[in-house]
């Protein structure tokens, strides 16, 4: 993935942090600039044909002014798996159609990595020393792939270890990639769970350019579960096209093949879901994918859906062949209503306000 990487930009004053001699040190071929009008940059960008993917070419090495730790802002109305956000990077190599980083970065699409992580860690362990009975489940791939880029920044050499000494917290990397080197040889303790999305081959060869194919993603788990770690896998999106179910019974199989129930942490699910200004993004960036042309219905979030007629029993028998292999594994929705939850599992989650119940 670093390959595709064609130009380091290091903000003023950011040179000397150890991050960036890190990065800079692995792509030492690539040229450097220090950025000086961060304005003139994004217009070189909208000249572009494609700005979205030539922003996927230059990689910002930046502070972050803003605040690293949020709460996942989930959708009002829809239930939520408290999550939180570790805010370490912005962008993503890798090219998903669906993906709505396109909607949300569009005016400002660089790759980006915050490289003051002195701060990062100086606030998580503000965080977790104010609530010690508090269970913190810190996930950093809402804005990125959380190991897309690690071969270059190595960062999860950094926080692995950092979360292994934690008693109130959780580490999730979440991945498309096979890209797990840098993990194998850490003492994480347990404290850290690696994420994979999944979808059948047929959709990540049509929809997830860059990725690993879903093979590869398994073995990549399969290494790491021998090392130890919990394995979660989110079936998010799901495409919910002509002949899913036969796909998508095959990679629950498939799943469970290349880890034992024992070795996963959570499974979730949810249906592709997707504002109405992306759609148009989607039709732009990738004319010859067709799966927005599916029934989708406005939900109360603003964002469209598969109708419910669809969805329900898709998560029936997608929690149904889970719990053929892994009857103990937890299973969630994502961003579904109280509703929705009612009818896949016939009653919501115990600790409804964050999933307590189920993690």
């Amino acid at each position: 993935m670093e390959n595709l990487i064609d130009r380091i930009i290091i903000e003023a004053g950011a040179e000397e942090l150890s991050l960036t001699k890190r990065i800079v040190g692995r792509l030492a071929d690539l040229p450097v600039e220090i950025l000086k009008d961060p304005e003139s940059l994004l217009r070189e960008l909208r000249r572009e044909e494609d700005p979205l993917g030539a922003g996927k070419k230059i990689l910002l090495l930046s502070f972050f002014p803003g605040e690293f730790v949020k709460k996942c802002p989930g959708t009002q109305g829809f239930i939520c798996c408290n999550y939180t956000v570790l805010n370490a990077a912005t962008g993503c190599p890798l090219d998903c159609t669906y993906c709505i980083l396109q909607l949300y970065l569009q005016n400002n699409p660089i790759l980006r990595v915050f490289v003051n992580t002195g701060e990062i860690f100086a606030r998580l362990e503000s965080l977790f020393a104010v609530h010690p009975g508090g269970t913190f489940r810190i996930g950093t791939g809402e804005l990125t792939d959380s190991l897309a880029l690690d071969p270059v920044t190595r960062f999860s050499r950094d926080l692995v270890p950092f979360f292994a000494k934690q008693k109130n917290a959780l580490l999730e990397l979440k991945t498309k990639t096979d890209r797990v080197e840098n993990l194998l040889d850490l003492p994480h303790q347990g404290r850290t769970v690696v994420g994979w999305s999944v979808n059948p081959e047929r959709v990540i060869a049509a929809e997830e350019r860059g990725a690993a194919s879903l093979a590869d993603r398994l073995r990549a788990a399969k290494r790491c579960r021998g090392v130890g770690y919990k394995i979660a896998f989110h079936f998010d999106p799901m495409i919910l096209g002509e002949g899913w179910e036969g796909e998508y019974a095959g990679v629950v199989e498939a799943i469970f093949e290349a880890v034992p129930p024992e070795g996963i942490a959570w499974i979730s699910l949810g249906g592709l879901r997707f504002p109405p200004a992306l759609k148009e993004i989607m039709r732009e960036r990738f004319p010859a994918s067709s799966i927005v042309a599916g029934e989708f219905v406005p939900c109360p979030d603003g964002k469209m859906r598969y109708l419910r007629s669809i969805r329900v029993p898709a998560y029936r028998k997608m929690v149904e062949w889970i719990r053929s292999f892994g009857p103990e594994v937890p299973v969630y929705l994502c961003m579904e209503s109280r509703e929705v939850w009612e009818r896949v599992f016939r009653k919501v989650p115990s600790g409804i306000e964050n999933l307590a119940g189920i993690f």
